[in-house]
């Protein structure tokens, strides 16, 4: 153990301590004079040790130490707490330009007298707030251009509904007054698929997401939807759809849609030609990882009598397996004198849910 003699043998040790302090540091008496200063705080501040050492902290440099923050640290708070941590203060510091500082203080009693001494560390955080609010600025700018898009594909949304409306309502109107019934046929099938997407461009611009939409809440209002708008009351079909829980990415949801709205209206415009009680057509969306696995079956005539998508090669077959191809997936169709099931399956996926019978 070091035995320290006298005073000056004391104080030249707690001078070499301070000098070893990388940040600026400063140790001050009661009357927040300065007893001593690190060699990093007369580098960083440009300060004489002669006119720093026994003199008045504000007084430091004409005054301009005189800060009111650092006071309020010194004379209202170290008083009370003893220490503070990451007290910052932002100032115009003699020598050295705008800086915002973290100033941490503890307060030092002595047993033997009711002497104190203050030790004060300085660390410049100026360049980490210039960062700080870069990123700030930069998020903003972010939120804001996010805010725009959505306004623009807000837009973009209303508008396409507005076309796909007055198309649709073209379509019927020429349906109307054609002579060729074939062509009336056409024009109202071409008329149903437009509503069709529109619809579900509709199911897709209600959703709180732009990207995911939630699977199972979006077949299930498709299909209530296509429901409502080609059965009746007098008819006792029943739609049915269940879904794995999950998010699937709009531009899949679109073609799913789709696929769903063509096998559906299908099923509906041709697996029933005479509606009874208990026909039924059920929609189920299964998931594992990336995999999945989309079935629309149904409990009706079957393709003996009628072809899935209409007729062999027509215009919903090409259609559904145009989607099909785009989501690299597969369609295998099973049919039979107890109905129909159209299934369109990513990878190799075993169903796990019950079909309509």
């Amino acid at each position: 153990m070091i035995d320290l003699q006298n005073i000056e043998d004391a104080q030249k040790l707690a001078q070499a301590i301070v000098n070893t302090i990388p940040e600026p540091f400063i140790v001050l008496d009661g009357e927040i004079r300065v007893l001593a200063a690190s060699r990093s705080f007369y580098e960083t501040f440009k300060v004489d040790p002669e006119q720093t050492r026994g003199h008045l902290l504000y007084s430091l440099g004409d005054g301009q130490w005189d800060i009111p923050a650092l006071r309020v640290l010194l004379e209202t708070i170290i008083p009370e707490r003893a220490a503070m941590d990451g007290f910052e203060v932002e100032h115009d510091f003699p020598n050295l330009g705008r800086r915002t500082m973290l100033l941490n203080a503890r307060t030092v009693l002595y047993d033997d007298n009711a002497i104190s001494t203050i030790l004060l560390a300085f660390s410049d955080v100026t360049s980490r707030r210039a960062i700080e609010r870069e990123k700030d600025d930069l998020l903003k700018q972010t939120e804001e251009l996010l805010r725009q898009k959505d306004i623009l594909l807000q837009e973009m949304q209303h508008r396409v509904a507005n076309s796909l409306q007055i198309i649709a309502s073209i379509l019927l109107l020429k349906a109307g007054a054609v002579t060729s019934e074939e062509t009336r046929l056409h024009l109202r099938d071409a008329h149903q698929r437009v509503m069709s997407v529109a619809e579900v461009q509709r199911h897709l611009h209600t959703s709180n997401s732009i990207d995911q939409i939630e699977v199972g809440s979006y077949l299930t209002k498709l299909c209530r939807s296509l429901a409502a708008s080609m059965t009746g009351e007098s008819n006792p079909l029943t739609l049915d759809v269940t879904a794995d829980a999950g998010w699937i990415g709009s531009d899949k949801a679109v073609s799913l849609g789709l696929i769903v709205t063509e096998l559906v209206i299908n099923a509906i415009k041709y697996a029933f030609p005479s509606a009874k009680s208990g026909d039924r057509i059920a929609v189920t969306y299964e998931t594992d990882k990336a995999d999945w696995k989309l079935i629309v079956s149904d409990n009706g005539i079957g393709k003996n009598a009628v072809t899935v998508g209409e007729t062999a090669g027509g215009l919903g077959t090409a259609i559904v397996e145009a989607l099909v191809k785009q989501l690299d997936a597969r369609m295998d169709v099973a049919s039979s004198a107890e109905g129909t099931s159209v299934s369109i399956t990513r990878a190799t996926f075993t169903s796990r849910m019950p079909q309509a019978a």
